[in-house]
């Protein structure tokens, strides 16, 4: 088990770093803006979700193949960025007024939830960062190391679901003011598709 004075460290410091500015806010942020709020939280629950991936991959001592293997990290660079890319074409085209509420209707919770999912999962620094972060507050005297990696891993994403939630509720109210106007609707679409190639090309030259 984890004291509590390390399980509110660890929370504290999950919390400064998930409002820190990176991919995963920043797709909160425009997504909720451009899409609403119950699109936003849907990519919240998938991001979250997508840290289960990399809380086991840390457990499972898989993010240390990542962060040895030069060609792995390489390949899951290339298709996170490439989802990135695809994300910003979207935007770029997507609709606007009426017809832009009517294709975010068209898109499925479970299609909103997987681009969340997707978003996190192909986004190897987290990994390479769970790998770095997560340790430093387990304890081999605690008992297996697997078993308390698992559980900071639930407390990260706790404060990410809290922070990325209220990102998502701020940005959902602004959106609302951009999308009685399909000129700043159509800005607010060029803008998103921007950001997402500058990440894009972020994440595709980065060095791991």
């Amino acid at each position: 088990m984890l004291p509590l004075s390390t399980t509110l460290a660890f929370f504290a410091a999950s919390v400064l770093l998930a409002l820190s500015p990176g991919p995963d806010n920043v797709f909160v942020l425009l997504h909720s803006a451009m899409h609403g709020r119950r699109a936003g939280l849907l990519v919240v629950l998938g991001l979250c979700s997508g840290l289960l991936f990399h809380t086991a991959a840390v457990a499972l001592g898989l993010a240390a193949v990542f962060a040895a293997s030069v060609a792995a990290y390489a390949a899951l660079k290339l298709v996170g960025a490439g989802y990135l890319l695809y994300l910003a074409w979207g935007a770029w085209n997507a609709p606007v007024g009426i017809a832009n509420a009517s294709t975010e209707r068209a898109m499925s919770p479970l299609q909103t939830y997987l681009r969340g999912v997707t978003m996190n999962i192909t986004n190897p620094k987290v990994a390479i960062f769970f790998l770095a972060f997560l340790p430093q507050f387990a304890d081999p005297a605690r008992g297996p190391m697997a078993t308390q990696i698992m559980l900071l891993g639930g407390v990260f994403m706790l404060a990410a679901l809290l922070t990325f939630s209220a990102v998502a509720w701020c940005a959902a109210g602004v959106g609302q003011v951009f999308q009685q106007s399909p000129t700043a609707q159509r800005m607010l679409n060029r803008v998103a598709s921007v950001v997402f190639v500058a990440l894009a090309i972020r994440l595709a030259l980065v060095q791991g």
